[in-house]
């Protein structure tokens, strides 16, 4: 099963995502996004790690902040593909966004589609969180509209290829496609 948990900041998505998939496997991959270029996001990455620690589940964490698809595409080829939870696609396409530097919006599009091929062919369950970045103000910069616009295509597009997708806010989640209404 592909599950993508999406929200907005500090809404229980990424507990939630952890505790669908303890439900649902003995062990898993954690691949975490963040790059921690500042002490408050060592801080983040620290307090998920122990959080992590404290539910005595066989995590096995790998980071990787850019090539999300080649890793998955390697969990998919290593012997029986590992259950994977992936916290979290909104930074992971802002560090691909930065990382590009002039190039950003094209290399970000190619990624997204990439990624969205390699979600849809992952033979095993797949936990996907991502924040719903849409909700509030227009960003003021154009930088800012950009990474807002390219993650909700990029939301849309995994959300496409997921077979469920949770919406958490104010850590309740709600199963969004058995309500979708649909045309």
């Amino acid at each position: 099963m592909k599950s993508l948990i999406t929200g907005g900041a500090r809404s229980g998505k990424s507990g939630f995502a952890e505790r669908l998939c303890i439900s649902r496997a003995d062990a898993a991959v954690y691949v975490a996004t963040a790059q921690a270029f500042d002490d408050e996001m060592k801080e983040r990455i620290a307090l998920h790690r122990s959080l992590r620690a404290e539910a005595a589940y066989p995590w096995r964490t790998l980071e990787e902040p850019l090539e999300l698809p080649g890793l998955l595409d390697r969990l998919a080829s290593s012997g029986g593909p590992p259950a994977v939870l992936v916290d979290c696609l909104t930074l992971w396409l802002s560090n691909v966004l930065l990382a590009a530097g002039d190039e950003g919006e094209a290399s970000a599009r190619e990624a997204v589609e990439r990624l969205t091929e390699t979600v849809a062919s992952y033979p095993g369950e797949l936990i996907l969180v991502t924040n719903e970045v849409g909700s509030g103000i227009v960003p003021e910069y154009p930088l800012g509209r950009l990474y807002r616009d390219l993650s909700g295509i990029m939301n849309q597009r995994i959300a496409g290829v997921c077979g469920e997708v949770f919406l958490v806010t104010a850590g309740v989640a709600v199963e969004l496609k058995r309500l979708e209404y649909r045309l």
